[in-house]
């Protein structure tokens, strides 16, 4: 099971930040993405990869 949460917690963070990326405007890819440039992408990615950093942080601690 703490595997499970590590490796799902990585994934989560990811997917974080690359939607923080595209909210700032860093990663423009895809090209015709509806997130990029968009500052409420940055709230939601950021409050995603600390989602994600919790959940690895669980998987630590048992």
């Amino acid at each position: 099971m703490r595997t499970l949460l590590l490796i799902v917690g990585i994934f989560i963070v990811l997917i974080g930040l690359i939607w923080t990326g595209q909210g700032a405007g860093i990663v423009r890819w895809p090209v015709q993405s509806f997130m990029i440039d968009q500052s409420k992408w940055m709230l939601y990615g950021g409050l995603t990869a600390l989602g994600g950093a919790l959940l690895i942080f669980l998987s630590r601690r048992s």
